[in-house]
């Protein structure tokens, strides 16, 4: 099979053995995958891939069809629709998937919107309500919320009846994001005067943390999944002591079987209804055909975009 795969800090087309599903494993031919933040620090060598999982091809989602089961694998059928989170390998023309880390994809979805659906629906459903606890009529603060996580969370606090307040730095993109459910689109400076927030979503880093407490409620939350702009930074323990406040990190990768097919079934209950009538939606600002993975990965370091970059096989 030809993948996406890192070499000396780029990423290429190169050829690979296809990979033979084991137990309770199936193997995926992979229509499309999307590319996230995870995907530019693995090119940098700065987040490898979990054992088990291939070292040298980036991606951890991924949509397609099933070409073959292994021994023990019966949710799903040669030619279903699937989708699902993966360690790492999503970018390939093949993938090996555990049976109880797929999904399957709703029907009227087209597999290209479905590759950049699974990592970050599940990421800000995880973060915003199994960790942060966000509860109808609540407020959330979604930090760079253009990306695919932001406008993730933004539209699954809406479905649930929270209210939504987003930062996003490029002017350009905030009627787009206001138009997915957020009430207010701000730019991040002086983002705190509008609080107080129930829940923040940090997907930022840590020159947030300051304005983030003072914008928090009394009981507030604030979950970190997102540190680009910053992994270090002061915190006021009294004024987080004040607001009887709790910071929490998160992140998807490197949980067992167990956690990651936790997260599906609670993904396939809660969130994928919302693509089945309408509510819910993957916003993809650009495709990319695999022999074209370098300009993707370079539209996607580039920033100022609205949603997913897509690689389709």
């Amino acid at each position: 099979m030809r993948a996406a795969t890192i070499r000396d800090g780029e990423v290429v087309v190169a050829d690979h053995p296809d990979p033979e599903p084991g137990a309770g494993e199936v193997l995926v031919r992979v229509a499309a995958a999307a590319l996230n933040g995870a995907d530019l620090l693995q090119r940098k060598g700065r987040y490898p891939a979990p054992p088990g999982s291939p070292a040298d091809i980036p991606g951890l989602e991924l949509a397609g069809t099933v070409a073959a089961t292994g021994p023990g694998a019966t949710r799903f059928a040669e030619g279903d629709r699937v989708m699902g989170i993966v360690g790492g390998g999503g970018q390939g023309e093949l993938a090996v998937v555990h049976e109880r880390q797929l999904m399957p994809v709703p029907g009227g979805l087209e597999l290209v919107e479905a590759g950049g659906l699974p990592e970050v629906f599940t990421t800000a459903h995880d973060a915003i309500f199994s960790q942060a606890g966000l509860r109808p009529g609540e407020r959330l603060l979604v930090h760079g919320a253009a990306g695919g996580v932001g406008t993730a969370a933004i539209q699954l606090a809406r479905r649930a009846g929270a209210t939504v307040t987003a930062t996003v730095r490029n002017p350009d993109l905030r009627d787009a994001v206001g138009a997915l459910g957020a009430t207010e689109v701000l730019e991040p400076e002086g983002f705190e005067a509008h609080g107080p927030f129930d829940v923040i979503l940090e997907l930022v880093g840590a020159p947030n943390l300051g304005a983030n407490v003072k914008a928090l409620n009394t009981g507030g939350r604030i979950a970190v999944i997102g540190v680009g702009a910053g992994a270090k930074g002061e915190l006021n323990l009294v004024a987080l002591m004040g607001k009887r406040g709790a910071i929490m990190g998160s992140t998807l990768r490197a949980r067992p079987l167990e956690e990651k097919a936790l997260t599906a079934r609670r993904m396939e209950t809660e969130v994928l209804p919302g693509f089945a009538d309408g509510s819910l939606r993957v916003p993809v600002a650009a495709a990319f055909g695999l022999d074209e993975v370098a300009a993707a990965y370079e539209r996607f370091a580039a920033g100022g975009k609205l949603g997913k970059i897509i690689l389709t096989m």
